[in-house]
């Protein structure tokens, strides 16, 4: 029986995927394709993520994967599962532990450091695919910072809610050149790729595109002066559990009294705080 190789893909895949992992940090925003490969998970459920993070991974290295902020979703558990067991290395919960995140549309809470990777899934790559379904026309406008489109589709949001009305796949500028989409991460996170010290990395397996924002890379949300880019506004609103304020909520409701209650949507990061407030109190 043929051995499985370290990581799964073969030596020459790694080495395509580095290249272009390269090339996306040589031009931030830039999408690079690349060939992508069959996954033993559906195209569609992280395969772009997966494969950026077998092709980076070492046996020095500690993993986390997130799907919707928390740890133990069905997608974030097997592909943990998978990488384990094709590599041995260790996975974790702590942000702070890992040196690999690997996310589904949410951004840690914690703070990133420049010895770590985050490393994020992407369905859909393309920011101007809602105005343009040519792949040929939104190459050429990207080539010519043609990116009025963009602005428009944004305009229109005010014009019908006097507002931008778009949670998720909020279009960023990338280092001045590049509009790129930052994954269907919510707005909230959206600042937090502005300067970040961890190298970011896109990755979309069914579109075969590859993109990055380096570390300290300039990143900005697009926005007009008289409606600038803001964020999701939870004002008045706590978690239930920790009490926090500043962090993204998850609206949920009591099934047994019916009572709208907020929680940290970064469950790994609630239950952090959680185990500081009872280390306190004991």
């Amino acid at each position: 029986m043929r051995e499985v190789p370290f990581a799964l893909l073969d030596e020459q895949s790694k080495k395509e995927i580095r290249r272009a992992i390269l090339k996306g940090v040589a031009i931030p925003g830039y999408q690079v394709p690349f060939a992508s490969r069959e996954m033993p998970i559906g195209r569609g459920w992280g395969t772009g993520g997966l494969q950026l993070t077998l092709a980076l991974i070492g046996k020095e290295d500690t993993l986390k994967v997130i799907d919707q902020g928390a740890d133990d979703s069905v997608n974030a558990v097997n592909i943990k599962k998978l990488v384990q067991k094709t590599t041995g290395v260790q996975t974790t919960t702590h942000t702070q532990e890992a040196s690999i995140v690997q996310s589904r549309h949410r951004i840690p809470e914690v703070p990133l450091t420049k010895e770590q990777i985050l490393v994020l899934q992407v369905p859909e790559p393309e920011p101007l695919r809602a105005i343009e379904r040519s792949e040929y026309k939104t190459k050429r406008y990207h080539a010519e910072k043609e990116y009025s489109g963009a602005y428009l589709m944004l305009f229109e949001q005010i014009m019908r809610y006097n507002q931008t009305s778009q949670g998720a796949d909020y279009p960023v500028l990338v280092n001045g050149r590049y509009v790129m989409n930052p994954s269907p991460i919510p707005r909230f996170d959206n600042p937090k790729i502005h300067h970040n010290e961890a190298l970011i990395l896109f990755g979309a397996g069914r579109e075969k595109k590859i993109y990055a924002v380096p570390p300290y890379t300039n990143v900005q949300s697009l926005a007009f002066e008289d409606y600038p880019f803001v964020v999701e506004q939870f004002a008045g609103k706590i978690c239930r559990e920790t009490g926090l304020s500043n962090v993204f909520l998850d609206e949920l409701t009591d099934e047994e009294t019916g009572e709208t209650y907020y929680l940290c949507n970064d469950t790994s990061y609630m239950e952090e705080v959680l185990a500081r407030k009872v280390a306190v109190k004991q």
